[in-house]
């Protein structure tokens, strides 16, 4: 039987929950085959830092088929609003790119979204047409905004992106799974593949990783385990966990003792 639990997003349906980023990695070839054995369906591809221009250097493209998986082009850099839809449009124009991640970094040490300019930029694009994926922090009240405004996903932080701390927050994530319908998907800060499962089990639509998997000394079993962790998080949350209890309780029936 074909799994019948799609990630839905912007009307598209992936089977993996899984988003990859293509950045940091050794070479291409290290990026893509890291991201055929994670088994992502999505990858992230910072516009402002792709070759598009200069022969001599390997393109993206020809080591990730974008027929085979799809592109989600992001505004990693940019730090106002102006940057961020130019950023976007150029997208747009290049590969007629209409689901798109948006990211406006509010300082260069932390690296934390600035919100207002996130918020206006997200309507902006919606209005134009962009389905968008939206990297914010982990407010709730920011969150339903965002969704007010048109917003396809949800995007929270874990931690900072690339410190690998894992959710610092879970209450927020939870309040936030509450309250929307979007897909809801941990993006910067995970660290390690429990993290990544810890993320599903409290309701999580996906994770995306980028650092944890490029900079391990391993990246290919790390993004193996990610991809396991990913599954198996999604099949606890929906196998109804049991409820936590202060007290024991015993596994054998009491009856017919001997």
């Amino acid at each position: 039987m074909k799994n019948k639990d799609f990630l839905k997003i912007a009307n598209k349906k992936f089977h993996s929950r899984l988003i990859v980023g293509t950045g940091k990695y050794k070479s291409m070839s290290e990026c893509a085959k890291a991201i055929k054995i994670s088994g992502a369906e999505i990858v992230t591809v910072a516009v402002r830092r792709v070759n598009i221009v200069d022969k001599n250097k390997p393109i993206l493209m020809d080591y990730i088929d974008p027929k085979k998986i799809t592109y989600l082009p992001n505004t990693a850099g940019c730090f106002t609003s102006d940057e961020a839809l130019r950023t976007l449009r150029l997208a747009r124009e290049i590969g007629g790119w209409k689901l798109v991640k948006l990211e406006v970094l509010g300082d260069k040490k932390n690296l934390f979204p600035d919100m207002i300019e996130t918020l206006k930029s997200t309507e902006i694009l919606t209005k134009e047409g962009f389905s968008v994926m939206v990297y914010c922090n982990d407010d709730p009240l920011m969150a339903k905004r965002l969704e007010n405004v048109g917003a396809s996903a949800i995007m929270p932080l874990a931690a900072p992106i690339g410190s690998g701390l894992g959710i610092q927050n879970k209450l927020n994530i939870k309040i936030i799974r509450m309250q929307t319908k979007l897909p809801l998907i941990i993006d910067a800060g995970i660290g390690s593949a429990s993290d990544a499962s810890m993320a599903m089990e409290i309701g999580c639509d996906g994770v995306l990783i980028n650092t944890a998997i490029a900079k391990a000394k391993n990246p290919y079993l790390m993004a193996d385990a990610m991809k396991l962790a990913v599954n198996s998080g999604r099949k606890s949350y929906l196998s109804g966990r049991i409820k936590k209890n202060i007290f024991g309780s015993a596994s054998s029936p009491k009856k017919g003792l001997i």
